[in-house]
């Protein structure tokens, strides 16, 4: 697998780099150009969404469910690859913290999924 890492869709984009949106809505005032990619399957359903709501007190119990809905998800194959694929890859998401969001739990699910056998 190649470099994967994730970044705000606001931060600058580097040379190189293969952009996923890993958000089910898109951000405001972001141009279609900026993103190679719409993964909307990757992010959290709208419910789970919803609960979480970018609370700290809510992150254990959120990353916890989100990461049951990636389970068996086709998704996490995606993004690896993509990511064995473009070399650089980066999976972007549209809220202020960068601790505490979804994108966090996706790429430690990327990381520790096991790739499939061919």
């Amino acid at each position: 697998m190649g470099q994967l890492r994730i970044a705000r869709i606001y931060d600058p984009a580097e040379p190189g780099e293969f952009r996923v949106l890993v958000d089910r809505l898109w951000p405001r005032g972001v141009a279609k150009d900026r993103v190679d990619l719409w993964l909307k399957d990757a992010a959290p359903s709208p419910a789970l969404r919803v609960y979480f709501d970018h609370q700290a007190g809510r992150f254990a119990e959120f990353s916890e469910q989100y990461r049951s809905e990636l389970a068996g998800s086709p998704v996490i194959e995606q993004i690896r690859q993509l990511a064995g694929h473009h070399g650089k890859t980066v999976l972007l998401y549209g809220t202020k913290d960068r601790q505490i969001n979804h994108a966090v739990v996706l790429l430690a699910v990327v990381n520790e999924a096991a790739p499939t056998a061919r």
